[in-house]
């Protein structure tokens, strides 16, 4: 210490600085920055962080999968099994990577959705799901809106075995729930269409694998559904998704070479009132699976993980808009798309609303494919088995499940159709059925949901059962019944679209099964999203006022080919009530 210092100061700085020294030999090292997020999910980690270093909230789902990503589950999830549990809600929603869903408290089981790239099984794996579905569940099927099947009525001990033995069919359930990409849709009458601009069973199974082996494309901020329409006669839907690829044949004159392309549509989701929106961009056949990529990734990094409401592709399509959306998903693939002007597009070969009913000419010299209407979806064990043998017996050993919840027996010869027939019919099964059952879809309802507010399925069927000598439609009409707002049955596409509602029926606050009822939906070609015609139609009441509404159609359509649609179009609401009410 320096001799300018006084004793006490000297001894205040020997303190001071033995004290600075000791704090110092106590300190922790700096810690180090938090390493960036690796491995396959590091994507969704990345993202995750930049909202909660914002301040964000994530939600639940988001730290469940987060805490333990479900794949990395599984063995927990068999030892689960074993002592019958069935699991609280994060582990609910992790299941759901696996395909399996706990639905309580409708039904007291798990519920088993598969995947079915293109909605295409051979005889042999549907003879298996029989078994597994008698085995394991409660004996029967659905087939979904998604051209999938699923099986209800699963015991908690016999989840891990039941889908074990899918894997052993040949059929996977991973990413069928939860926030993944669900099962890809293709056209129903892919490679047997005569009118079809390609064959999508290739590109369908393409994209399918792509997902199955790239763990990154799991864990979305929400669930995403991708299709692929090949143009033939059988609608796809692929407007009711988020990322719908819609063969095009491309004229002379345009910035790319003449020829068939995917024209690329992105945004739909029927529940929230928006359908896939045209992009302009159009895409080599071969070319469908990178540019979905691209998009997928661009949605893990910027969709929303903290409203589960907003977290759908659509709302960043909504807060971007179109073009800057398109300009990070080039960036993502570090190319440019091609934009042609659809003055350079050929229209969409025409939809046959009635195709996938009865019987129809392949594009295969002899053949023929029959539609089978399967009640709402739902199969027995034994009815799949009869369709198995048939489609073995006098088919090409293909069934082909549709998004209109029945199924396509393909390759049936001409000698062959009537003995097909009536084996069907041997079987209690039709292949020709009234347009109104034709055109009727249901989600599972309150039966099988906790979110409907309604029995779908039993009100659709009584609407049916209505409608059987009351009126013999001449032209396709499509009635949805949906029990909620998730919309699985599309009400808003439909001719007629019903979501479930309780309807109060007395001062005391009594509640009754009912619906809201949507006119006027449609899709392809006609893609439109229905308006509310009526509230709170009682059920017991909703085959009368459907009856009443087709047959003032009938009676006051401009001419005997103008379509249901077209026809509501043409009038407002007040004036739909009037002709309603003057209908005896």
């Amino acid at each position: 210490m320096s001799n300018d210092f006084t004793p006490e100061q000297k001894r205040y700085l020997e303190g001071f600085m033995s004290g600075l020294q000791s704090t110092r030999a106590m300190r922790k090292p700096d810690a180090a920055a938090p390493a960036a997020p690796s491995g396959p999910d590091a994507p969704h980690i990345a993202a995750q962080n930049r909202i909660t270093a914002a301040g964000g909230k994530l939600a639940d789902q988001e730290k469940w999968k987060r805490d333990e990503h479900p794949f990395d589950a599984y063995a927990r999830f068999r030892e689960q099994a074993k002592s019958g549990a069935y699991p609280k809600p994060d582990d609910n929603f992790r299941w759901r990577y696996h395909g399996l869903f706990y639905v309580a408290p409708t039904q007291n089981s798990y519920m088993c959705r598969m995947r079915i790239p293109n909605g295409v099984l051979n005889a042999w794996q549907f003879d298996g799901v029989a078994d597994v579905a008698e085995r394991f569940g409660g004996g029967y099927a659905h087939v979904t809106t998604r051209a999938n099947l699923q099986i209800r009525e699963i015991k908690a001990e016999n989840a891990p075995d039941l889908l074990e033995d899918l894997v052993a069919l040949g059929i996977t359930s991973k990413g069928s729930g939860a926030d993944n990409i669900r099962n890809v849709t293709g056209s129903a009458t892919a490679g047997i269409d005569p009118q079809e601009l390609l064959d999508t069973r290739p590109h369908a199974r393409l994209w399918h694998n792509h997902i199955l082996n790239d763990r990154t494309l799991y864990g979305l901020p929400r669930k995403f559904n991708v299709s692929f329409d090949g143009g033939g006669r059988i609608a796809t839907l692929e407007e009711t998704n988020d990322i719908g690829f819609q063969a095009v044949e491309v004229m002379d004159g345009a910035p790319v070479p003449a020829g068939v392309y995917w024209r690329l549509a992105i945004g739909g989701i029927s529940g929230h009132k928006d359908l896939a929106r045209d992009t302009g961009v159009i895409i080599r056949l071969d070319d469908a699976t990178p540019v979905a990529d691209a998009i997928i990734r661009v949605y893990i990094e910027h969709g929303d993980r903290t409203n589960r409401a907003k977290s759908r592709l659509k709302y960043v399509l909504d807060g971007w808009g179109f073009p800057k959306f398109i300009e990070a998903v080039e960036a993502q693939l570090g190319r440019k798309l091609a934009h042609v002007d659809a003055s350079f597009v050929k229209p969409r070969p025409a939809v046959d609303r009635l195709a996938h009913i009865g019987v129809h000419a392949q594009k295969q010299a002899g053949q023929n494919w029959i539609g089978v209407w399967a009640p709402l979806g739902k199969l027995t064990c034994d009815e799949m088995r009869a369709l198995a043998k048939i489609a073995r017996t006098f088919g090409d050993g293909d069934i082909r499940l549709t998004v209109w919840q029945n199924l396509i027996l393909s390759g049936v010869a001409d000698a062959h159709v009537d003995a097909a027939r009536a084996a069907l019919a041997e079987a209690g099964l039709r292949c020709d059925v009234s347009n109104v059952r034709a055109g009727l879809v249901a989600c599972t309802g309150n039966k099988g949901c906790k979110f409907a507010a309604s029995d779908t399925k039993g009100h659709a069927l009584k609407i049916a059962d209505h409608m059987d000598g009351k009126l013999d439609l001449d032209q396709p009409v499509n009635i949805h019944l949906t029990g909620c707002h998730h919309s699985c049955a599309q009400h808003y596409i439909g001719d007629i679209g019903l979501i479930g509602a309780k309807v109060t029926v007395n001062d005391d606050g009594d509640q009754v099964e009912g619906y809201h009822l949507h006119v006027g939906g449609g899709y392809a070609d006609k893609a439109a999203i229905g308006r509310l015609l009526q509230s709170d139609v009682k059920a017991e009441d909703a085959p009368a006022l459907i009856e009443k509404l087709l047959k003032a159609y009938v009676a006051h359509r401009a001419s005997g080919d103008e379509s249901f649609q077209s026809f509501t179009a043409r009038h407002d609401v007040e004036t739909l009530h009037r002709l309603i009410e003057e209908t005896c």
